[in-house]
């Protein structure tokens, strides 16, 4: 995958977080690439992590394993997301 499919994928997640989660006060551009998703970075919870799942299982048609011990690492960071997305999408 090209870095500009990259940088859309990262994009196109930012913006899934937003709308899946409701965060009308944050922008795309709050959200760092790398910034941790859930507790000190962004601060999302248990609840959102389940919600983004679905989300993006919908968007991307990609199943995602709750209980994968992998799993969790995947959602560290929009980076991570997208990568993750990437994998599942070329499987």
């Amino acid at each position: 995958m090209s870095d500009q499919n990259t940088v859309s994928l990262m994009l196109e997640i930012k913006e899934l977080i937003i709308e899946a989660l409701g965060l009308e006060d944050i922008s795309v551009d709050d959200i760092g690439d790398d910034q941790t998703l859930f507790g000190e970075g962004l601060g999302l919870d248990s609840v959102d992590a389940l919600e983004l799942g679905l989300a993006i299982q919908k968007k991307y048609g990609i199943k995602i394993d709750a209980d994968a011990k992998d799993t969790r690492n995947h959602f560290t960071n929009v980076a991570s997301l997208a990568a993750f997305v990437t994998a599942k999408q070329a499987a």
